[in-house]
């Protein structure tokens, strides 16, 4: 039974069976979706999710579709949702399979460069940005509305092929729920959505112009003659300083040419011994020049021995002369 053009109301476990089957359906026909899965009733746990969906309750504009909204994202009906420059589409399971596209408007210039600079020196790095570890102020900065970082509603312009009038429909507000439940695996997706780049609330900084001290005019700084008139000293003349040697150049003489000897090969070194062994044994045989003092190459002849000298024969009496009394008183006599 159908209400004019309305389908009848669908109860929320067969919505969400229903919904499940079409995930599936999709993925066999090769589409790629990205659900939004909420776990419990809390839609957004980080600071990125909770900012986005406190900026959408603070703006009257939505107020009377968002519960609506909230209900439809816990119980699975938003089956696709693609965050890209400027731009959030998204698929929602209702009565019907309806699309949704949503504009979002880029950052003004003139508002991103007063939020980076008034973030100068507050922010430490990337990773602490996006993980939404920052200042209170700030915080309060980013959040501000109309001229932080969230969209104001006059900077959202939102369509769905669903039959309701109103210009934010309850799948509308499915799907902007869905954004802040995005926003907290993947908080990058807010500057991407906005056309910014997060690095230059971090770098700010390094491209502020350096302040150098400027020197003071030359009326107010005394001449020397001066300073003598009113201490009465008498300054003396700057001696400059005296000038630095200049260094004579040294030739550079040339390295020595080494010379690479060629390998000796086992052939080279048995006709070398051999030829050293001929030559040795004619030196050998040769006999030295006359007059000539030998040389350390020439051998030297064996050294002559001496030869012995006779033993002294002992004196004896010549035979056949018997030694008698009176031969042996006349030697005694003699000695």
């Amino acid at each position: 039974m159908s209400y004019g053009n309305w389908k009848p109301y669908v109860p929320v476990a067969k919505r969400r069976a229903k919904a499940a089957k079409q995930v599936i359906h999709a993925n066999k026909t090769g589409q790629s979706l990205s659900p939004v899965v909420i776990e419990g009733r809390t839609i957004a746990r980080t600071f990125w999710g909770k900012a986005w969906c406190d900026n959408l309750e603070a703006y009257s504009d939505f107020e009377n579709r968002l519960p609506r909204g909230r209900t439809y994202v816990r119980n699975g009906s938003v089956i696709d949702l693609k965050i890209e420059p400027g731009k959030v589409k998204a698929k929602v399971a209702g009565s019907d399979l309806y699309t949704i596209e949503i504009g979002i408007a880029a950052v003004p210039d003139a508002q991103w460069k007063a939020l980076a600079k008034e973030c100068t020196g507050s922010i430490a790095s990337l990773v602490e940005l996006l993980q939404g570890k920052l200042s209170k102020a700030v915080m309060e900065r980013i959040c501000q509305p109309k001229t932080g970082l969230f969209p104001a509603p006059k900077d959202i312009q939102l369509n769905c092929s669903c039959p309701d009038w109103a210009t934010m429909c309850k799948h509308v507000a499915a799907v902007l729920y869905g954004v802040g439940a995005r926003l907290d695996k993947q908080p990058d997706l807010l500057f991407t959505l906005r056309q910014v780049d997060a690095s230059d609330l971090v770098t700010q900084a390094a491209n502020l112009p350096v302040e150098t001290t400027k020197a003071p005019p030359k009326s107010k700084v005394l001449d020397d003659d001066a300073l003598a008139d009113v201490f009465g000293i008498e300054m003396a003349d700057a001696v400059s300083p005296p000038l630095p040697k200049k260094k004579t150049a040294t030739r550079q003489t040339k390295p020595p040419v080494q010379t690479v000897k060629a390998p000796v090969t086992p052939a080279k070194r048995t006709a070398n011994k051999t030829a050293n062994k001929t030559t040795n044994k004619a030196k050998a045989t040769a006999a030295p020049p006359p007059g000539k003092a030998d040389t350390p190459d020439s051998p030297k002849p064996p050294a002559k021995r001496k030869a012995a000298k006779p033993a002294m024969a002992k004196k004896t009496s010549p035979p056949g002369v018997p030694d008698t009394p009176a031969k042996r008183k006349r030697k005694s006599e003699s000695v």
